[in-house]
């Protein structure tokens, strides 16, 4: 049946290895299920319904990946999309948590039916190459500052907007501690960093009576609280769509990128470059955010650890169908999931940050009109706490740097079009 299903012999692999490279793409991976309730906790939102939820799309996501797709990637809510969510949508807008997921849910289906349909190649050609490097940074940083206050080491300032914490306190050294630790354990290539360093991190802090201790495992928590929760009426509002663009947006690209790395480190791409089957991926992806929104969660998207499997041996969906059972087992660890502090989980968020941020390395550093755009859309992310307000100020930039420098040739139609639509949005609000 596995040979059937999955082709493993034409592929060159065994069971016992997809089973392996999928067990180290889970604990590459397993930082989600502490990291993302506990963000979108801070939006209104159950921690135990947000923790089964993450779960269960992580779950549906990569095992519908692995049985439709037949690739070794696995998916879970995103890192960047969860603080956008919380931090843009709800706290920064105003919005209800049930209209934020009723956007994502939204944002879903026009993802898949532009895979459907063959236009995201059209998009995602349209698009300059430096303003999705700029993006993907931007978001880097954007968790960044996150973590760095999550941790209470950048905290907030009357004359000069951010300071430094309180770096002598028990949660800063240990926050300092854990992110030390994830790069010490990553530059020896020991699987599962991220999960190690939470772990050790919050049973340093219970002793030290800087955490209660809620137990290990248990029954898993009811899913009512979030479960067919979001608000499409209300996320269909006129306002709405530039938010529902983003999601769209984000998710696009951040899947597209991490669909063409993991099929480049495992040697899946053709002769010409491209990625076969890309279309039942992208479909995996657009569906899996709709019926994550479904469940109670932000946005779910492929996962750029999963290059840690295709490294261990995964060459076939069977690894992303090993994940899928890895995170249903999760479940019965929600106490556990409870327990884990903030100053834990925020070394996550700014070593993703860190790596996320890598992408500015690949910029024409020799043409101003493409690393300048990129650079304001980097650094205008964080500071403005809005990837929404990065995205539209880049476009902005862009198009505006490339007219005066004489060069609106370099541009596809889309790039003015889309900074057009963005100084209406800045205009009217």
């Amino acid at each position: 049946m596995l040979e059937r299903l999955f082709q493993l012999q034409a592929n060159g692999t065994t069971v016992r290895r997809e089973v392996i490279a999928g067990v180290t793409t889970f604990l590459t991976m397993a930082y989600i299920v502490f990291v993302n309730p506990s963000i979108l906790q801070i939006a209104g939102m159950d921690f135990g319904a947000v923790f089964m939820a993450t779960c269960l799309a992580a779950a549906f996501g990569s095992a519908f990946m692995g049985l439709y797709a037949n690739y070794p990637i696995a998916l879970a809510p995103g890192m960047g999309l969860n603080a956008y969510f919380t931090f843009g949508v709800v706290k920064g807008m105003g919005y209800t948590w049930e209209v934020a997921l009723g956007a994502v849910f939204i944002s879903g289906l026009i993802f898949l039916l532009i895979s459907v349909v063959k236009l995201r190649e059209m998009i995602v050609n349209a698009i300059p190459i430096s303003m999705k490097l700029g993006i993907a940074a931007g978001i880097g940083l954007f968790l960044a500052i996150i973590a760095l206050k999550n941790a209470n080491i950048v905290v907030d300032h009357p004359a000069t907007l951010v300071t430094m914490g309180d770096v002598k306190s028990l949660p800063v050294l240990l926050a300092a501690l854990g992110f030390a630790l994830i790069a010490a354990l990553v530059s020896r290539k020991v699987p599962g960093a991220i999960i190690i360093s939470i772990l050790a991190i919050t049973f340093v802090s219970i002793p030290l009576g800087l955490t209660e201790f809620k137990g290990i495992a248990s029954a898993p928590p009811s899913m009512a609280p979030t479960f067919l929760k979001m608000d499409l009426k209300g996320a269909l509002d006129v306002g709405l769509w530039a938010i529902i663009f983003v999601f769209l947006f984000v998710d696009l690209f951040d899947n597209t990128g991490t669909l063409i790395g993991v099929a480049h480190r495992g040697g899946f791409l053709d002769k010409e470059g491209k990625l076969p089957r890309i279309g039942k991926a992208l479909i995996v992806d657009s569906a899996s955010a709709s019926v994550g929104a479904a469940l109670g969660t932000s946005t779910t998207t492929s996962y750029i650890e999963s290059t840690a499997g295709v490294d261990a041996g995964g060459r076939t969906g069977l690894t992303a169908v090993v994940v899928a059972l890895c995170f249903l087992l999760a479940i019965f660890f929600a106490p556990l999931a409870g327990t884990v502090p903030a100053f834990a989980t925020a070394p996550a968020l700014l070593y993703v940050a860190c790596l996320m941020s890598m992408s500015l390395k690949d910029l024409e550093w020799d043409d101003v009109t493409e690393f300048v755009p990129a650079i304001v859309t980097a650094i205008t992310m964080p500071l403005t706490f809005s990837i929404a307000h990065g995205i539209g100020i880049g476009f902005i930039c862009y198009a505006a740097i490339k007219i005066l420098a004489g060069r609106a040739g370099d541009m596809k139609i889309a790039v003015p079009i889309i900074a057009g639509l963005f100084v209406v949005k800045l205009v009217v609000g």
